[in-house]
């Protein structure tokens, strides 16, 4: 009986999809999906789910039984390596809060499978706040979220039109948006703030695409 990992491995290679697409669909780190494949350890039961899913495989093929890889649901056009255009709204700075433009500046592009699982925009980034990681002119890929995980970074709208990218940080009475770049201090909202202010997430940042 074949394996999880083999298996993991035999559909990436037939839906030409790499470890770092897969991890981002997921919305974990390139690391884990990379135990996976060699079989360190096996993924719970919900994102075997998930991963059988953005694969297109089922999931009693994933595991090694003696299936259909697809239970005749997979058609030739998904072994192709397909990709969905999103936009690139306005600009984000990361610096101080800017104004949310929401205007079309350019289009990114993001795998058929990564796009499955939610809705996603693109924001340039303006401003040095978030250095040495963004840099001015760099887009990062957005997924649609109203909250985010300690730690997580994502674009807070401040006010209703001030959009900012920030490390989040969670404390008891609100939280702290945190700059990379030393320079900045941490910007602190107490939950009264966020409720009256508001301060709302758009959205938690899963990719950043440098521009040389």
């Amino acid at each position: 009986m074949a394996t999880f990992a083999s298996r993991l491995c035999e559909a990436l290679v037939i839906r030409d999809m790499t470890a770092a697409e897969l991890s981002r669909a997921l919305g974990i780190n390139e690391g884990t999906v990379s135990q996976y494949k060699s079989g360190a350890y096996e993924p719970k039961q919900k994102r075997t789910q998930a991963i059988a899913k953005i694969l297109n495989v089922s999931i009693d093929w994933l595991m090694g039984a003696d299936v259909p890889m697809d239970d005749g649901e997979t058609n030739n056009s998904s072994k192709n390596n397909k990709y969905i255009k999103i936009p690139v709204l306005g600009t984000v700075r990361a610096g101080y809060p800017t104004e949310a433009v929401e205007n079309i500046i350019d289009y990114e592009e993001i795998s058929e499978s990564m796009a499955r699982q939610g809705e996603y925009f693109a924001l340039q980034v303006k401003g040095d706040s978030m250095l040495p990681r963004f840099s001015e002119g760099d887009v990062v890929i957005v997924k649609k979220q109203d909250d985010v995980d300690n730690g997580d970074i994502a674009i807070m709208l401040v006010n209703g039109d001030e959009a900012t990218i920030k490390k989040v940080q969670k404390f008891e009475n609100g939280i702290n948006l945190i700059p990379s770049n030393p320079v900045y201090d941490v910007i602190t909202y107490t939950k009264k703030e966020i409720m009256s202010l508001p301060v709302v997430c758009l959205g938690k940042v899963v990719e950043l695409r440098a521009k040389f």
